[in-house]
């Protein structure tokens, strides 16, 4: 039996039947993967190959633009066929290859936690339908093009798998509070971060890699704020919209080394705030 995918009022697809009926079809085979099994294969159409063709001729000339170099080179190395919706297979051999992360299919959004602390294992939870053909250049979820366009050319770069990595030992960790700190200084860095590089701002989140809209949208759309880890753990944000403010780290070397040292920082909190006979029983 198929699952059933709900969907908000407000989603493009959500009128359409037969995007419906495909989304349920690649939902369920999802969920009936188990680690150690082949990866799923998705039976895409001819319209959704297209919607990433299009796409991707748009994306390919804005990263051109607008991505930070050390990731643009990650991407041409990924080599992501442009005409059509790669098989998670066949994209997975590849970031296994350079940085030893798996990807993982699911039929949606998992919780934060969850998806998290998959990354301390090297495993990236990944949707495989794809948006709606009707608003292609911006989705309010992850679809295919979020996970292999926006994240896997970025898995594939060693600093980032380590600190993906980083973050899901932490998320495993912190209690709830520390929990949504850990998913904002996320958000605001692996998926929505900017840099400085030569002379002007580079995407290094795939939020940003896998939107059109809001890669473009950059230089005059959102309000730019300064790199402050502090801050942005305290700063909420919204999944539903493009983003209102995003913040610009020095460089992409600076993203890395600064969260990584605020990871670690987040780390030794929640080991001075936990239990003494919490942390007895760990250690016997």
């Amino acid at each position: 039996m198929n699952l059933h995918i709900e969907l908000s009022p407000d989603h493009p697809g959500f009128r359409d039947p037969e995007y419906r009926r495909r989304r349920d079809t690649i939902a369920t085979l999802a969920a009936g993967w188990s680690p150690g099994q082949v990866l799923p294969r998705a039976p895409y159409s001819a319209d959704e190959h297209a919607v990433w063709r299009d796409l991707w001729e748009e994306l390919r000339d804005a990263h051109a633009q607008g991505v930070c170099r050390a990731l643009l080179e990650c991407e041409h190395r990924l080599a992501l066929p442009g005409h059509r919706i790669p098989q998670l297979r066949e994209v997975e051999a590849k970031l296994v290859a350079s940085t030893g992360f798996r990807l993982a299919p699911v039929a949606g959004l998992v919780p934060a936690r969850r998806f998290l602390s998959c990354l301390a294992d090297g495993r990236f939870l990944c949707t495989q339908y794809i948006r709606h053909a009707s608003r292609p250049r911006y989705t309010p979820e992850p679809d295919v093009i979020h996970e292999l366009v926006g994240h896997a050319g970025s898995l594939s770069h060693p600093g980032v798998a380590h600190l993906s990595r980083r973050f899901g030992q932490v998320a495993r960790m912190v209690d709830d509070e520390g929990l949504v700190r850990l998913q904002r200084v996320y958000w605001f860095t692996l998926e929505f971060g900017l840099c400085e590089e030569a002379g002007g701002l580079r995407a290094i989140g795939a939020g940003l890699l896998s939107s059109v809209g809001e890669l473009r949208g950059i230089e005059h759309g959102p309000k730019l704020c300064d790199w402050d880890l502090s801050r942005i753990a305290a700063t909420a944000y919204d999944t539903s919209r493009m983003q209102d403010h995003l913040f610009v780290a020095p460089s992409f070397a600076a993203v890395l080394r600064d969260v990584g040292a605020w990871l670690d920082g987040e780390q030794r909190r929640q080991e001075l705030c936990r239990p003494r006979n919490h942390v007895a029983r760990v250690a016997s």
